[in-house]
Order: C-alpha cells, then sequence, then structure tokens
C-alpha cells in the first residue's frame, strides 16, 4: 500500500470491509468504504464445434437481496485462494462445471467494482472438447455449493446479450469477448 493509502478494517471473515483514507492528488484526504476479498477469475468454457458454452446456476444473495431469481447463469469463477490466475482457472471450471481445460486465452485483467471493492478479475475465454469433459461438477459440498450445469447455445447467448438478458457482468463481458474474438462461432 502506498502512503496515499490508509485502510481500517471494522469487519474480517470471508471478505473484509474497513474505511480506506485516500489522499487525493490536490492532498486532501476522503474516506471510503471498501470490500476486499482478495483476487477473483471467471472463465467461459466453450466448444467451438458444437457451438455450446458452460454456464452455471447457484443461489446467489445479489439477486436475491432485489427479488429477481436467485440462480443466474453465469461462467465458472471464483478466487484464486493463493495461486496463479490460470492454475486457480483450470481448478474452479473443472469443480463446477466437470471440464478438464488445457487452454486458457486471457480476455483481461479488470476491476469488478472499483469504486468499493478491491476485487480484480482474470477473465477467460477457454475452448474444449466433449472429451474434456470428465466429471459432474457441481461445486464443493463443504463450501454450500450445489451448483447446476447446463449448455446454452452460442447463438442463443448471442441472442440473450443483444436483449440485454444476461444478469451476469462478467458473463456478459466474455461472451462479447468471445463475439468480436471468433464471431463464426455464433453463427447457427
Amino acid at each position: 500500500m502506498s502512503d496515499r493509502f490508509r485502510f481500517r478494517p471494522i469487519h474480517r471473515g470471508w471478505n473484509t470491509f474497513g474505511i480506506a483514507t485516500l489522499t487525493l492528488p490536490d492532498g486532501s484526504q476522503v474516506e471510503r468504504a471498501l470490500e476486499d476479498h482478495g483476487e477473483a477469475l471467471a472463465v467461459l468454457p466453450y466448444d467451438p464445434d458444437r457451438r455450446v458454452a458452460v454456464l452455471v446456476r447457484q443461489v446467489r444473495v445479489g439477486p436475491m437481496f432485489w427479488g429477481d431469481r436467485p440462480d443466474i447463469a453465469e461462467v465458472p469463477a471464483g478466487g484464486l485462494d493463493g495461486e496463479d490466475a490460470r492454475t486457480a482457472a483450470l481448478r474452479e471450471v473443472l469443480e463446477e462445471a466437470g471440464l478438464s481445460l488445457t487452454e486458457l486465452e486471457l480476455v483481461s485483467r479488470a476491476y469488478a467494482m472499483p469504486g468499493v471493492s478491491s476485487e480484480r478479475l482474470w477473465l477467460y475465454l477457454a475452448p474444449f472438447a466433449a472429451a474434456d469433459r470428465i466429471g459432474d461438477g457441481g461445486g464443493l459440498a463443504h463450501e454450500g455449493e450445489q451448483i447446476a450445469v447446463e449448455e446454452v447455445a452460442l447463438a442463443d447467448l448471442a441472442t440473450a446479450a443483444m436483449a440485454g438478458r444476461i444478469d451476469d457482468l462478467k458473463t456478459l463481458a466474455l461472451v462479447q469477448a468471445l463475439q468480436l474474438r471468433r464471431p463464426d462461432r455464433f453463427e447457427p
């Protein structure tokens, strides 16, 4: 941390919440609330031959807060847990979706909500083939994960993105990145 940033934790748990004091370029100081739970990753696994992607559903507190469907479709994702981003991405996709991946294409390392959270997301695209499915996925029971795995046609994802029906921002970003990089895969 720099001399322009001080952090006072007020809660430590799965994430840490606290008050940050920032020194602005003009020398003034402001306080901001900050949530920290480390770096994370998100992966869009897609089968380029069958033209499908794998998404997962699990109950999420954010949509429940607003009264929305709590198990929105999203890309496999998780925390780095002390690993490098590539290793963590391969682990998360295996745990959540049952896919053993070998190829990851970095889209970006971006801040999820820079105004209130320290979370940096490593975003990946990952081609796979049917033979790469080596398990059922579903997540880790001891972490309270009850994940449903689904395949969605890339053409349907493109339609959903254009119609504003992808509720998870990391999923939307990765679908659009795949559309830009591999537009031919979205043709029916």
